[in-house]
């Protein structure tokens, strides 16, 4: 079988992590796999090299921006449709929105016989003007007319999709998004050399009380929640230190509060890290927090958990699906400082009780399998495709 696998950038986050391994696995099961993106640019990091080496054949778009840029678009479109054209693939997956939606238009045009979409994160949210909301709803509203089926990696994406009357609800199918579980597991004597070697690295403390937030520095992502309550923490935890790993175009703006609010003693600045130092770094914090404004289905939870680290996060988009108040950590209402603070307490001050969240979450995290998924992706393709054997056997 051909698969076409689209995105708009191959950065380092979820979503290009979800589609790499995809690539990766039906690659190795014989079929002929493709992967177009845009440009890679950015802080944030890139997965080109983890692409080559799945064994697919990669296809960079020029004119694939992530910003609305008509011009670009346009000539995106007619690249898609002229790709697409030449290769004639069986299936053409898209993922993210940009790609997503002019990927779709441009399959459908090209009438591929199967044509997937995997909504990784919600493209609209409330804190949008409401023109811009308006604009993204209308495009996802015109891609999801133009696709076999959608795949969400919560049920919750799917509810507020339709909410939004896009797509039907027999287009849709929830996948969760799998990753290497056994990349991520440490014992707890793994886990305590790693805690050493990280916060040497990082000129951190042994004793030292570490809150930490693992993901790309973006105003959704929710560092600035985290800053807001540094004075408190500082007041609780003398010494403390919030600990920021990754990057993204919002470093700048957070250090520049960190210097105006003189929170340079408390707040480290780990930058970008690479994806097999993630479970150390996970390792030297004493809680791991997410509270992200918008959020499709959270990996660093899971890896979190698999590390041995407890999670705190707010109940937004997918999170509730990895956290599960009071049994696999801590919730809080999205945007509620003081609720967010006091689930941090909570945890960091009744170790006991943190414990049992992480047994738990381990076990509650084993249905995020990254063959799981593919398998579930196989079958969608198949129940597109229709009985023909095309679309059999996407693992060994």
């Amino acid at each position: 079988m051909r698969i076409l696998h689209l995105i708009t950038r191959l950065i380092f986050g979820g979503a290009q992590e979800n589609t790499v391994a995809t690539c990766r696995a039906q690659a190795a099961a014989g079929h002929e796999v493709h992967l177009a993106y845009g440009p890679i640019y950015g802080p944030e990091g890139s997965l080109l090299e983890p692409a080559k080496a799945t064994g697919a054949v990669l296809h960079e778009v020029h004119a694939m921006r992530r910003a609305v840029l008509p011009w670009f678009d346009v000539v995106c479109y007619r690249a898609l449709r002229k790709l697409i054209r030449q290769m004639q693939p069986d299936v053409v997956h898209t993922h993210s929105s940009k790609a997503g939606v002019l990927g779709r238009a441009a399959a459908w045009a090209e009438r591929v016989p199967a044509v997937i979409h995997t909504v990784h994160g919600l493209p609209f949210h409330d804190r949008q003007p409401k023109l811009v909301h308006h604009a993204y709803v209308r495009a996802e509203r015109f891609a999801a007319r133009r696709c076999h089926k959608l795949i969400a990696i919560t049920q919750p994406m799917v509810d507020a999709m339709l909410a939004q009357g896009v797509g039907t609800r027999e287009q849709f199918t929830v996948i969760p998004s799998g990753l290497d579980l056994d990349a991520f597991r440490l014992d707890e004597h793994e886990r305590e050399c790693l805690r050493r070697q990280v916060r040497r690295r990082l000129g951190l403390a042994d004793d030292a009380v570490v809150i930490g937030l693992l993901g790309r520095l973006d105003p959704h992502k929710g560092q600035d929640d985290l800053l807001d309550l540094a004075p408190q923490l500082a007041q609780h935890w003398p010494g403390v230190k919030v600990l920021f790993v990754g990057d993204g175009f919002h470093r700048p703006s957070l250090a520049q509060r960190v210097q105006r609010e003189r929170l340079d003693d408390c707040v480290v600045f780990a930058g970008r890290v690479d994806l097999a130092d993630v479970p150390g770094y996970l390792a030297a914090m004493d809680v791991n927090t997410l509270p992200s404004h918008q959020e499709g289905q959270s990996r660093t939870l899971i890896q979190s958990l698999l590390a041995g680290t407890p999670v705190v996060g707010y109940a937004t988009g997918g999170i509730p699906e990895i956290i599960r108040e009071g049994e696999t950590g801590r919730l809080a209402p999205t945007g509620d400082r003081a609720a967010l603070l006091h689930a941090i307490t909570e945890t960091l001050d009744n170790s006991k009780a943190a414990a049992a969240t992480i047994d738990a979450g381990r076990r509650h995290v084993e249905r995020f399998d990254e063959r799981t998924m593919v398998e579930a992706i196989a079958r969608t393709y198949q129940q597109v495709l229709g009985a023909d054997g095309r679309c059999a056997d996407v693992i060994d």
